[in-house]
């Protein structure tokens, strides 16, 4: 049973998301916390717990983004994802980072949406496995009493993108770091890392250039060569799983499903 904490501090959009993700995941798997604002984040954290917080950036009082800072430096095992505008982006890129799994723009797209809680709960199970080192403890200027003089995340990422050789070469860039990795466990936090980013200006930057996040663009990657593979070879459908990068048979099943509508050996069995 997964803990899901959300919040948004536009009660109907809160409600609205919620609904969609009770819908989707059922109560039998997962039990979720509602807050509208950062403040009562921290409270339900610590009354509740959460594997897997789902946050607005920009709410009154405490954000979604210090609120995540307060329960990062306590938990380096939850999964965070971030909700936001487009506008805050700037907002975001500034602070430290809390190595979120990924950033949704609003409006959001319900596939996105749903893989990357589909991503999180698999993050969740692969931690209480042993199977993942949790994510590394972040240091704030205020637990390293004052300003590092390191540069901050985010810090000249514009120029930096500038300097490269236009758009079309990140991009292209970006696409071959998917072609060369995705049979690996590849996150948002390790391609942002290897183009110098932080995850927020990382995820502005990918949307921006392929219309839709990291997750989804790598998802849906990886299932048209399962489906290639699926129609050409004679391995299982665990053999698949493994040549796209999904070593748990369970989880490739369940984001197939997810961008296709059937399983694996459904979609198998439909091309005769």
């Amino acid at each position: 049973m997964y803990r899901i904490l959300v919040a948004d501090d536009e009660a109907i959009e809160r409600k609205v998301l919620l609904k969609k993700l009770r819908q989707k995941f059922g109560e039998e798997s997962a039990v979720f916390y509602e807050a509208e604002n950062g403040r009562e984040v921290l409270k339900l954290y610590e009354e509740k717990g959460a594997d897997i917080l789902l946050l607005d950036i920009e709410m009154p009082g405490i954000t979604g983004l210090e609120a995540a800072e307060q329960i990062r430096q306590k938990d380096r095992n939850c999964a965070i994802l971030f909700l936001t505008a487009f506008n805050e982006f700037d907002y975001a890129r500034k602070a430290i980072s809390v190595h979120a799994l990924d950033y949704l723009l609003k409006p959001y797209d319900e596939t996105e949406l749903f893989l990357s809680i589909d991503s999180a709960m698999h993050y969740v199970d692969q931690v209480k496995a042993g199977q993942l080192q949790p994510l590394p403890q972040v240091e704030t200027e205020a637990a390293a009493g004052g300003s590092s003089g390191v540069e901050t995340p985010g810090e000249g990422e514009e120029d930096h993108a500038q300097e490269e050789s236009g758009e079309d070469r990140i991009v292209s860039r970006m696409r071959r770091y998917v072609e060369a990795h995705y049979m690996e466990d590849v996150s948002v936090l390790d391609i942002a890392s290897a183009f110098g980013y932080s995850e927020a200006y990382f995820c502005k930057l990918f949307k921006q250039n392929f219309g839709k996040n990291f997750v989804t663009y790598l998802t849906e990657y990886r299932v048209e060569l399962a489906k290639k593979a699926l129609a050409e070879l004679s391995c299982n459908v665990k053999e698949v799983g493994q040549r796209v990068g999904y070593a748990d048979s369970n989880y490739f099943t369940k984001v197939f499903r997810r961008i296709t509508g059937m399983s694996p050996s459904e979609y198998r069995n439909q091309l005769g």
